[in-house]
């Protein structure tokens, strides 16, 4: 769960942008949730699902990771089947940072 595990070689040019953009978020958390994500299901969604992921991956990353973590409500707009499956890429990151502070 640290990093990208499928290869782009398949997808057209937009897939591959949102690909990388998925793992290269600038924060760790979210590249998890969107990069995890991309890595099982950009392959398969259609074209409004790809306008809809684009959308949400523009937002602040902080923005998202509230929304993700339930510490803020999701805004209206967003409350969507799409953005529901990205959540459920959500790792347990209460365990993920206990083994960084471990390897601290």
């Amino acid at each position: 769960m640290t990093g990208i595990t499928r290869t782009s070689a398949d997808l057209d040019p937009r897939r591959k942008r949102i690909l990388f953009r998925a793992w290269h978020r600038g924060v760790r958390e979210m590249d998890l949730v969107f990069g995890q994500f991309a890595d099982n299901e950009l392959a398969d969604l259609a074209e409004t699902d790809l306008d809809e992921l684009e959308t949400i991956m523009g937002e602040e990353d902080t923005d998202l990771l509230k929304w993700v973590l339930g510490s803020q409500p999701v805004p209206e707009r967003y409350r969507t089947p799409l953005f529901n499956r990205i959540v459920s890429y959500r790792p347990d990151f209460d365990v993920l940072l206990a083994d960084k502070d471990k390897n601290a």
